[in-house]
């Protein structure tokens, strides 16, 4: 233990930081106790909490442990001052973001986040406001901090000075360090994915979940969000007043419907028909399930459960996705954002709580909401953004593995298509009379395209192929809709099968148009059958349809069209973000805009082939103006109902 001895600096750095960490949550829980504990399993917030502050301190402490085992015992005065000025430096942010965190949480109802760096814009105002309203704060925040200070300079030496070792002994000890700091810095060895905020997400209260976290790990993570934020300057500029003018030519709203200037998109949307009891909503969101392996949009004959139900309802023919991952085919169709070349909402800093979602409108209108996954919620940040934006319940992997029920087959991304249709179908009979909306989000279909045995007749001979994934994709999609219609909600429910995109995204021209084709199909009571919707429409169209069968006016800033009033001499429209390049498509002509260039227009044939042509200055203008405002909405939180606290 003695040759140990070189390591104090790091124990001391973490066990300091466990100990800064570990006192603030226990300060917050008993701040805000009465509230904290009208959550089931609360307590999870300190097992959980101290999970994370582990990945942090553990991911701080390897550029020490490095430079301890491979500086030479000669520079062995560089390393103790680096290590005490290293260490002093984080264990004071790290305090100096929790002393802030309970005002700060008192305001914003969450640990500090991107707005915590927003401020540091506007120096002059933030300070005024804080000798204003927290100048008891400020004081007892300044004190500590000296005190913090004071010890630096009298204990430093003592902390976070390491002792001469046996360089060959340090050489052969640090691949055991090194693993036992990654290990706590990744917090596990089966995962595929590293720990992340979501895996702090086990109730529906929003602030409870954030104590479970440490107020310098969401700083660190809203900072890291901006730089996937992108530039929606990237291709060109447009005064925010004339974007939004423009976007709102292509809406159905007209300018009376408006009912927020400070949001600027805000509109009621009046049901086709008023109903006493509203129906229920369910999307089973597809992964993968591009046109071209459906049957009946002329793609290989893989999909003869999703042929068949589609003619029980509305199918549409020429609907587009948005972009080309999973966390934008959500944002689509849960929220109706426009795509841009920022990250999806659902992974940046500044909508993870108060943004609109389809879940946070249905939740105002007295139904329960509900997120249903074979995988882990925590993927691509879906837990996070859910949780904070109107999703009640969040059904995942760890629900099955913990419900003592038997499925049919758990492979590498979670349980399969046909367990989450079995899981879902349950859950919904357990709602009864109350109204409910629900995400499900399949799994089945992604590489390495694993499926249990018997269930399909294989498209190729190869057990593990995207073709046959989707052929069991839609064995589980048959498999839900005959469950469902044996029992009583089913009468009751308006439900959608569509793609979040395409498996993968490529082709010759600058934007595959064709890889964006995405099927949907929606069922239930209203809804003509047999009905086709042949006009070009896009992803973000489909939420305010869904809501238009709902039987309630709502209140949305979508600027989707509801295609059920769509005048049928309005043109048809698209738009997909592909990497950083946008495609503003009207009718076959489509304006393809690419950073720092000048935009480029082209008529379509068949999607596939892009001919050259003049560009159409109006159009490029509009397509310029709906990039912008995807923009602007995000970052001055304008995609939110009135009533949304942010």
């Amino acid at each position: 233990m003695k040759k140990l001895s070189y390591l104090k600096p790091i124990f001391n750095f973490i066990l300091i930081g466990l100990l800064i960490t570990t006192l603030s949550r226990i300060f917050l829980f008993f701040l805000f106790k009465e509230r904290v504990e009208q959550t089931p399993d609360f307590w999870y917030i300190f097992p959980i909490g101290l999970r994370m502050d582990l990945i942090l301190l553990c991911y701080l402490s390897f550029l020490p442990a490095v430079l301890i085992t491979f500086l030479p015992n000669k520079w062995i005065k560089f390393t103790n001052s680096f290590l005490v000025i290293y260490s002093f430096l984080f264990l004071f942010l790290i305090l100096f973001v929790e002393l802030a965190s309970p005002d700060f949480v008192k305001q914003y109802d969450t640990r500090p986040n991107k707005i915590f760096l927003d401020y540091l814009i506007y120096p002059k105002e933030v300070v005024g406001m804080l000798l204003k309203s927290y100048l008891t704060s400020i004081i007892v925040t300044f004190l500590i901090l000296g005190v913090v200070i004071y010890f630096a300079f009298k204990k430093g030496k003592k902390y976070f000075h390491t002792t001469s070792t046996e360089y060959k002994f340090k050489l052969i000890a640090f691949p055991l360090v090194a693993f036992l700091l990654f290990f706590g810095a990744r917090s596990s060895l089966t995962s595929k994915r590293p720990i992340n905020a979501s895996n702090a997400v086990f109730s529906t209260d929003q602030l409870t979940n954030t104590l479970g976290l440490n107020s310098f790990y969401t700083v660190a993570f809203a900072a890291y969000s901006i730089k996937n934020e992108g530039n929606t300057k990237m291709y060109g500029k447009m005064d925010e007043a004339e974007a939004v003018a423009r976007v709102k030519k292509y809406m159905i709203a007209g300018p009376n419907d408006f009912t927020d200037a400070a949001i600027p998109f805000l509109h009621v949307q009046q049901p086709d028909s008023v109903l006493k009891k509203p129906y229920n909503l369910v999307i089973f969101l597809q992964e993968s399930l591009g046109a071209e392996y459906v049957g009946i949009l002329g793609g290989k004959p893989l999909t003869p459960e999703f042929d068949k139900l589609s003619k029980e309802g509305l199918l549409f023919t020429n609907l587009y996705c948005t972009g080309t991952r999973s966390v934008r085919g959500i944002e689509a169709v849960v929220t109706g954002f426009l795509p841009s070349p920022s990250e999806s909402v659902v992974k940046l800093g500044n909508s993870q709580q108060g943004f609109f979602t389809l879940a946070d409108a249905l939740k105002q209108k007295g139904y329960e909401t509900s997120f249903i996954y074979g995988g882990m919620a925590n993927f691509d940040n879906m837990a996070s953004f859910f949780n904070g934006n109107g999703f009640t319940d969040i059904v995942d992997q760890t629900d099955f593995e913990s419900d003592g029920n038997k499925y049919a087959f758990k492979g590498t991304w979670g349980y399969s298509d046909e367990d989450l249709v079995t899981k879902a179908n349950n859950y919904f009979k357990s709602k009864g009379d109350k109204p409910f909306f629900s995400l499900m989000f399949s799994t089945s279909n992604h590489e390495p395209f694993e499926y249990p045995a018997g269930r399909i007749k294989p498209y190729d001979k190869k057990p593990a192929t995207v073709n046959n994934a989707m052929k069991y994709a839609d064995f589980s999609i048959g498999k839900f809709f005959e469950m469902a219609k044996k029992e009583d909600y089913f009468k009751n429910t308006i439900f959608i099968v569509i793609a979040d995109h395409n498996t993968r995204t490529y082709g010759k021209n600058l934007v595959p148009i064709n890889k964006f084709h995405i099927p949907a199909f929606i069922m239930g009571p209203g809804v003509p059958k047999g009905a086709v919707y042949n006009r070009l429409a896009s992803q973000i169209d489909i939420p305010p349809t869904l809501l238009s069968y709902l039987g309630l006016p709502f209140e949305t800033p979508m600027v989707g069209r509801n295609l059920n009033k769509l005048d049928p001499k309005v043109q048809g429209r698209s738009i997909m973000q592909f990497n950083d390049i946008n495609a503003f498509r009207v009718e076959n002509q489509v304006v393809i805009m690419q950073p720092n260039l000048k935009p480029l227009q082209f008529e379509i044939k068949n999607d596939t082939t892009l001919i050259p042509v003049k560009l159409n200055e109006e159009l490029a203008k509009d397509a310029l103006a709906h990039v912008i405002t995807a923009g602007n909405l995000y970052k001055e939180s304008k995609y939110k109902l009135r009533n949304t606290k942010k």
